[in-house]
């Protein structure tokens, strides 16, 4: 026992106080992860195409930027519909030959579940779980602000895990 140490004894009247670094509550996150999360680490950059131009064309861009969905966009910016590599496949298996000429319009799809920066993740993976799809584009206002995809959800969210078993593990080692 250190010298300088002295027990408490029975009419010590010195509060004691206890001071602690670590808390559940202050290293676990209370509130579920955003979208506007994810986008600040990912960044808003979303990929587009014309309805008017060809399935060639989206294929390039598919390839060159190593993604597997565009956003389909008016001369406006107004969101028209999304365009899958999964509407590709199935087109270049209803049409062979004859797909790339085609248009974005004619192959889209139209009815675009969208999500907002404030949605949870959580929310959006169920989302997409539930319809089947990877890609999610993200409006506020009216307006593109950018794109998520159930990988993205994942990574995000498996990334969160691995932060919260750390703070725990500090937590129980001290």
């Amino acid at each position: 026992m250190p010298t300088s140490y002295q027990a408490p004894t029975r009419g010590d009247t010195r509060e004691a106080k206890k001071s602690v670094s670590q808390s559940t509550q202050s290293n676990i996150k209370r509130d579920a992860a955003t979208v506007a999360e994810l986008l600040k680490s990912k960044g808003g950059t979303v990929f587009s195409v014309a309805p008017s131009d060809t399935i060639a064309t989206a294929v390039n861009i598919l390839r060159d930027k190593k993604i597997g969905a565009l956003v389909v966009t008016t001369s406006d910016g107004a969101l028209a519909g999304i365009l899958s590599e999964r509407d590709i496949v199935r087109k270049l298996a209803e049409t062979p030959g004859q797909t790339l000429p085609q248009l974005v319009s004619e192959n889209m799809t139209e009815n675009v579940i969208t999500c907002a920066p404030d949605d949870t993740l959580v929310t959006v993976l169920r989302l997409m779980t539930e319809g089947k799809f990877r890609h999610m584009p993200v409006l506020a206002d009216g307006k593109l602000h950018g794109m998520v995809t159930i990988g993205d959800v994942v990574t995000y969210r498996l990334q969160e895990l691995e932060h919260e078993a750390l703070q725990l593990k500090q937590m129980i080692v001290g």
